[in-house]
């Protein structure tokens, strides 16, 4: 997706990996949680932490910072998860991420938005929608369903292996 496709002004959520600043649409995100209880499932890959309970439903947790190739660190009073809606492959499917600190809700115009570099940045560009600015900061605007899109049938099975436990 390009930014020729933003043209309108939109609400993005923005949090941290590292010292990364990135930004998902607000329309995707159905809360964010502070972290709690995850439940290993044994098969799944490195990245996926689990799933947890929330309202009764198993729902998968990645580790956004491995998804991503960054090392692994250590879980503070800031971690988060964010608890993501998106389409994969035609089914509205729901994912928590872990970000190390959710920031804001900022509002970003078309005109704020622009490609990404091709060279010299360690993000694959085809998972970035684009570069928002806001003040003298860079804010990288994800394209989350591709981010998952290789994602859909373990994160179906993972959610679906883990027992959960509903509390009365």
């Amino acid at each position: 997706m390009s930014i020729a496709s933003i043209t309108e002004s939109a609400h993005y959520i923005t949090f941290k990996l590292g010292d990364e600043l990135f930004a998902i649409p607000v329309a995707q995100v159905r809360e964010v949680l502070d972290l709690t209880e995850i439940t290993r499932v044994p098969t799944a890959p490195e990245y996926m932490r689990g799933v947890v309970n929330v309202r009764g439903s198993a729902i998968p947790v990645v580790d956004l910072r491995l998804k991503f190739g960054l090392p692994p660190a250590a879980d503070s009073v800031n971690t988060r998860i964010v608890v993501l809606e998106m389409d994969l492959d035609g089914e509205t499917t729901v994912v928590g991420g872990i970000a190390d600190s959710v920031h804001t809700v900022i509002e970003l115009e078309p005109e704020d938005i622009n490609e990404p570099p091709r060279l010299g940045m360690r993000w694959r560009s085809d998972l970035i929608r684009g570069m928002g600015r806001q003040d003298d900061h860079f804010i990288i605007l994800l394209d989350i369903a591709k981010v998952f899109a290789s994602d859909a049938a373990a994160l179906v099975e993972s959610a679906s292996q883990a027992p959960i436990e509903i509390a009365a």
